[in-house]
């Protein structure tokens, strides 16, 4: 993989711009509650992609762990910002009960809705976890 610090970077500056954009439409979704979600979350997970890619000199892995580490945290990023996006577009609420309340998407939203947040979030915990081990690694 070439330079996957910079891509890292790239991606994360990528989500935070997504994430800003998404807040200047706060009111035109279905949930605006939601919307608000998909704002946080998308900065958020951006400063996660950013951060990775600050300390990837320091992570120790070998270069499949490491190759699952970079993907798994673009790719959660991005999930978990279309999972909030599209739940706040659809007026979702299965998967997220308190912000959605009083919105029901149909079945095929709710569930597409659910793939990206709940794959989101087991991507992120990977990512988190794999970044964790290689820190935790002596350099080699």
């Amino acid at each position: 993989m070439r330079d996957p610090q910079r891509r890292l970077l790239w991606h994360g500056i990528l989500l935070v711009l997504i994430g800003l954009v998404t807040g200047a439409f706060l009111s035109s979704y279905t949930s605006p509650r939601l919307g608000l979600s998909a704002h946080v979350g998308g900065i958020m997970n951006g400063m996660l992609v950013v951060i990775l890619g600050l300390i990837w000199p320091h992570v120790s892995l070998s270069a499949r762990a490491a190759m699952v580490l970079f993907w798994s945290s673009v790719c959660s990023g991005y999930a978990n910002w279309a999972g909030l996006f599209l739940a706040a577009v659809f007026g979702t609420s299965r998967t997220t009960p308190l912000l959605g309340a009083g919105h029901v998407g149909t079945a095929w939203q709710e569930a597409l809705v659910a793939v990206c947040l709940i794959g989101g979030a087991a991507g992120v915990l990977g990512a988190c976890g794999l970044a964790l081990v290689g820190l935790g690694a002596s350099r080699r």
